[in-house]
């Protein structure tokens, strides 16, 4: 083993007694499961194609069924990820006419290039034949594949910081990733990956957001929104169980969103705990939202304390995506200008 100073710096004992796996060198693996299925859902759900025969729209990802990894072995990132994803779209024709269909993706894996992966499009059973369907076979084919892209280099770059970790004569170290706090008595080894569980005991870097958005309603009605079942089912699309009462749980979103009602004061703010499945176990963020009546409309103000660092924009863009934009187009409390 080799000293401060001398020899290869990827076995250096800069900060452990033991030089175990110093600077992620040796192996590291990172479960990108759960911030994949987020991922690709916000991805997807954006997409949308228009021409002289109508609109058509992704309105819900129904299934999502596959894994993702990445692998660090010796410097070198090993990425892993296959899936198997249905969608629905809607077309809208120029007259108002609505047809439902579908969208599969049987086949979007490391093993095939984007222009590789299968995207079926069909009209759902018993809907009648229209030009919108040759529209999302073509363009919104190629949209999809752009944002099946988009998830691939994302997970390849914002999901990978901090994974290897080279330090004196090597590569630098990574500035933007604030190295946890360790409990000594917790005995965690500085490979434990951010992606990854962690055990109580572990102290790691959060920071604040703050989010804000407008919704023609009153603040009664998106109070009842946010705290009834049914309601947050509708606008999510997906099942959820919600325990509208101080101290109350409730899970979203398949699970992936799961927390607590700390407050709850009728038509003025609800505080909660809120975490993402994939953030270290038992880490929550404190979410305030207040509502503020805006003339004939309500000003929703979104306070998150104690998120995760590197987790800014997957929180933000989950909220923009989940609750704010799925709020609107499902109940149509689209802002205008006060």
């Amino acid at each position: 083993m080799a000293k401060w100073g001398e020899g290869d710096p990827r076995w250096i004992v800069e900060e452990r007694a033991d030089a175990t796996n110093v600077n992620n060198w040796h192996w590291t693996e990172r479960d990108a499961s759960n911030w994949s299925v987020v991922k690709l859902k916000s991805l997807l759900l954006a997409v949308s194609v228009e021409n002289e025969e109508g609109v058509c729209k992704v309105t819900e990802v129904s299934k999502t069924d596959g894994e993702a990894s990445i692998n660090n072995r010796k410097g070198k990132l090993i990425y892993f990820f296959e899936w198997n994803i249905q969608m629905s779209w809607i077309g809208t024709s120029k007259t108002g006419i609505k047809y439902k269909g579908t969208v599969e993706i049987p086949n979007l894996s490391d093993e095939n290039d984007v222009d590789e992966v299968d995207v079926i499009v069909a009209l759902a059973k018993d809907e009648p034949d229209t030009q919108l369907l040759a529209l999302m076979k073509n363009d919104g084919a190629s949209r999809i594949r752009e944002a099946l892209l988009n998830y691939i280099d994302t997970l390849k770059s914002e999901f990978t910081q901090g994974m290897i970790l080279p330090t004196m004569n090597g590569v630098q170290k990574e500035p933007s990733q604030p190295k946890p706090k360790v409990d000594l008595q917790a005995q965690i080894t500085t490979g434990q990956l951010s992606g990854q569980p962690m055990p109580v005991g572990v102290k790691i870097p959060t920071c604040k957001i703050n989010l804000m958005d407008q919704f023609m309603t009153s603040p009664e009605e998106l109070y009842r929104i946010f705290i009834t079942q049914e309601l947050i089912q509708a606008f999510t699309h997906a099942p959820a169980v919600v325990e509208a009462a101080k101290g109350g749980k409730f899970r979203l979103l398949d699970g992936n969103v799961s927390g607590e009602f700390l407050e709850l004061v009728s038509e003025q703010r609800i505080v909660m705990k809120w975490r993402y499945k994939s953030w270290p176990t038992e880490h929550y963020a404190t979410i305030k939202l207040i509502f503020c009546r805006k003339n004939d409309g309500t000003e929703l103000q979104v306070e998150c304390k104690g998120v995760p660092v590197g987790e800014e924009d997957q929180t933000k863009a989950g909220w923009q995506r989940y609750y704010f934009e799925g709020i609107k187009q499902t109940f149509g409390y689209n802002v205008r200008l006060f």
